[in-house]
């Protein structure tokens, strides 16, 4: 309990920095448009194709490692970690060969997690996992999350481990607009 006041405490304190510290100036030269610079040297510092893949498949000492490796190269270099990270958090793979909603094993699965992009079809359905389209792009209203969890938990079927395959965040706390920019206004 008191460890949960500290954490409310420290979260108070960084609204209230981060509050005092925004201003409504969008312009910062008078109300002329600004000129964006993009030269100079740019490096990458995270990547998220995939929510939550990153945060629970790599390893706490390899982060900045996967983070800076380019997609083409994630699957040769991590698929080993990101499988035995797997089978140790998932009874859905205790077995060799075990699959899980998709068909796929641990092997096949990992080495499609540690590849972090997120594909899009140019032609065909777009979404996170419909039951039948797998991984053909996001819209904002998949249940990203869950599908994560199903995939990782729920076994062949997606029954195994219940009370893990599922966030039980059905929804928005407010519906997505239906024109741009798509998503829900701030409360």
């Amino acid at each position: 309990m008191k460890f949960n006041n500290i954490k409310l405490y420290a979260y108070a304190v960084l609204v209230s920095v981060m509050t005092f510290n925004c201003s409504n100036d969008d312009d910062n030269n008078g109300g002329e448009p600004m000129d964006t610079d993009f030269s100079g040297t740019y490096a990458q510092q995270d990547q998220m194709g995939r929510p939550a893949v990153n945060t629970v498949f790599v390893s706490s000492g390899m982060k900045d490692a996967f983070n800076t490796t380019v997609p083409s190269q994630q699957s040769a270099s991590f698929q080993s970690m990101f499988e035995t990270n797997l089978t140790a958090l998932s009874p859905a793979y205790a077995n060799p060969g075990d699959t899980n909603a998709l068909g796929l094993d641990a092997p096949t699965f990992t080495g499609l997690l540690a590849t972090d992009v997120l594909t899009v079809s140019l032609d065909g359905t777009t979404t996170f996992f419909d039951g039948t389209n797998v991984l053909t792009g996001r819209t904002l209203a998949d249940d990203v999350i869950s599908v994560e969890l199903l995939l990782i938990f729920g076994g062949e079927d997606g029954t195994e481990n219940p009370g893990l395959s599922n966030d039980n965040v059905d929804a928005n706390d407010k519906a997505f607009l239906t024109s741009f920019p798509y998503l829900a206004s701030p409360w």
